[in-house]
């Protein structure tokens, strides 16, 4: 069930994986995006996503939904109104194509030369159009992850085990193409710390980026990154020869404020009466509250008023700050371990990346793509 209630069949998850497989082993032409996008199966899952929206939406202006679950589908309503633009864009430059390609047919005439080749010239654009707004689409069907829309921590880390100077300059280098970037993207980049290295480098810093899906783009930048160059500066910068370096770059996803909901249904709540000073109502009445939460077995009480109601409203907010307090630790934890795991033991063989500027490449080895015009991307 989506968070909306809505049912989505099995199909329609294969459609979105086999989206996947196949962007991952087709990138290379736009036919591929084209080819894709009237699949049947494609079709039938755009069809039933559009429909989604069109029930969301009219949901939307009903007066019958609370505060919550306004807030649900207004979220659900933003992330399928993007991909029902896209492909009401595709359909609407499909029809325009067909009407070029039959107005094309009737014009046969030498009379009819220029016209026609006005035609061609339009038609050739909409393709390119189609083109584009299919890949945009495809994009957008990718299935979005847990923390994609959260704010991050992004450390940098010069390396420790090869490079010297080399590192910490690549690791400065680094740190401010991640702030160049931030920039670009209008994020808010604010450097929570900052320790510089004695020639000029980087050993340590880092900052806290704020701004629209951030982690979603970063959140493949963590790990071991490697750099082949000679050096300018700095003491390597003497010996005029290729040296080899490394430095680390961590992203930590930065969630909001937990919002602890607790269901009355998970909830036993015992009365009970009193215990310690307190006279004749200690002995008379059942004010004591005790509230298990059945899910985690957590178990709170309170018996320091005599209003029944009182003690349990003080029950409940005890309960929910130990709820949160699970959540917290339980979120740290989780931090702490994908940061043990980005930061590996900063060897080289871990590298995720490589920045050669004697051959001005960069390698992905992930993924083995390689791209030029390092100094621009760098910079």
């Amino acid at each position: 069930l989506h968070n909306c209630g809505f049912w989505r069949p099995k199909y329609l998850l294969d459609t979105a994986r086999f989206t996947l497989s196949f962007n991952s082993r087709h990138r290379k032409k736009h036919q591929d995006s084209r080819a894709l996008w009237k699949h049947e199966a494609v079709q039938k899952y755009l069809e039933t996503l559009s429909k989604e929206y069109q029930q969301l939406s009219h949901l939307l202006n009903a007066d019958s939904i609370n505060d919550f679950e306004q807030r649900t589908l207004r979220r659900r309503c933003a992330d399928l109104s993007p991909i029902a633009a896209a492909s009401q864009e595709i359909k609407e430059a499909e029809r325009e194509v067909q009407e070029l390609e039959a107005m094309c047919r009737e014009l046969d005439s030498r009379d009819e030369k220029q016209l026609l080749e006005l035609a061609l010239e339009e038609k050739e654009t909409l393709d390119k159009k189609i083109n584009v707004l299919c890949r945009k689409l495809f994009q957008l069907l990718v299935p979005k992850e847990k923390y994609d829309r959260s704010h991050v921590i992004l450390e940098v880390t010069a390396g420790r085990t090869t490079g010297g100077d080399i590192c910490q300059q690549f690791t400065k280098e680094m740190f401010e193409m991640y702030q160049n970037y931030a920039d670009y993207k209008r994020w808010t980049f604010d450097i929570v710390n900052y320790t510089p290295a004695e020639i000029g480098g980087l050993h340590h810093a880092a900052a806290h980026i704020s701004g629209d899906d951030v982690y979603r783009h970063l959140k493949y930048e963590g790990g071991t990154h490697r750099v082949q160059r000679i050096p300018e500066t700095g003491l390597s910068s003497r010996m005029q020869r290729i040296h080899t370096g490394t430095m680390s770059v961590i992203v930590l996803p930065q969630p909001e404020e937990v919002d602890v909901k607790v269901d009355p249904k998970d909830l036993r709540i015992d009365t009970f009466r009193a215990k310690g000073a307190g006279g004749q109502h200690v002995n008379k009445t059942d004010s004591a509250v005790r509230i298990v939460h059945l899910p985690t077995g957590l178990a709170v009480e309170c018996q320091q008023e005599r209003s029944q109601q009182m003690n349990k409203e003080i029950a409940l907010r005890t309960l929910r700050a130990k709820l949160y307090q699970q959540i917290i630790e339980k979120q740290l934890s989780q931090e702490q371990s994908a940061r043990k795991l980005q930061l590996g033991t900063r060897a080289q063989s871990e590298r995720i990346r490589t920045y050669n500027f004697t051959q001005d490449r960069v390698t992905d080895h992930r993924i083995l793509y390689d791209a030029r015009n390092i100094k621009v991307m760098v910079a």
